[in-house]
């Protein structure tokens, strides 16, 4: 790997960590645009979110492409990261957490799963989650809440990420912690950040509006515009 993703350092003990990047979905309520090419003051969704894992000093990142593969593949090139792509992204998000997990070199002291489609967050944002997982008393996973609604990218240690393969194809990330509620600390937060994602044309204009920009849109997909 690059020292693109050795960044990190602290006060905490150095921890070996690794990161999925969940980017296989289909974008069904955006008409078409495939909002991780959508560009922010010139730089991809996409590429942005693997901006923030190096800023947070991750070791690892696995991206799991899916649907559109031939249009975002080319946009992470340059990262010296590992590209799986999903056959059966189909079947919904916990088929790519599964691919992502399957293809990482673990073990590590601490694993991320982050979806591509949160445009606000950044590296000091993540750094602050993973300082929560750091200073935990218990518990093997750490999920940002804000408001009372759970958030994302959340923090797992690797016991809980073999429970997570062992369980099978019907077991991802949200059971797991809806299962094991007592093992999983909430990291509470009034930072939006962690709850502010991209699903739909009117999130693109709430986010222009807040960031005081115009965002460019990537072109609609052939079969769409078709």
């Amino acid at each position: 790997m690059s020292c693109i993703f050795k960044a990190g350092g602290g006060l905490y003990p150095r921890m070996r960590l690794g990161a999925i990047l969940l980017a296989a979905g289909e974008s069904k309520r955006m008409n078409g645009v495939n909002k991780l090419a959508l560009e922010i003051q010139g730089v991809p969704l996409l590429k942005r979110a693997l901006f923030a894992l190096s800023g947070a000093g991750v070791d690892e990142v696995a991206v799991v492409l899916g649907h559109d593969f031939e249009r975002l593949d080319p946009l992470i090139s340059a990262f010296p990261v590992t590209v799986v792509r999903n056959e059966r992204y189909r079947d919904g998000q916990m088929s790519s957490v599964r691919a992502g997990l399957a293809a990482l070199q673990g073990p590590f002291n601490a694993l991320l799963v982050c979806p591509a489609d949160m445009p606000l967050l950044n590296a000091q944002d993540i750094q602050g989650l993973i300082g929560a997982f750091k200073k935990r008393e218990t518990g093997v996973a750490v999920v940002p809440r804000v408001g009372g609604k759970r958030g994302n990218p959340i923090v797992l240690d690797w016991a809980a990420c073999e429970e997570i393969l062992a369980g099978g194809s019907d077991f991802g990330c949200r059971q797991f912690i809806d299962r094991n509620p007592d093992r999983v600390m909430a990291f509470d937060s009034g930072n939006d950040h962690y709850i502010v994602d991209l699903d739909s044309p009117e999130d693109i204009r709430a986010l222009e509006a807040r960031l005081g920009l115009k965002l460019k849109l990537p072109e609609v997909a052939a079969s769409v515009a078709a």
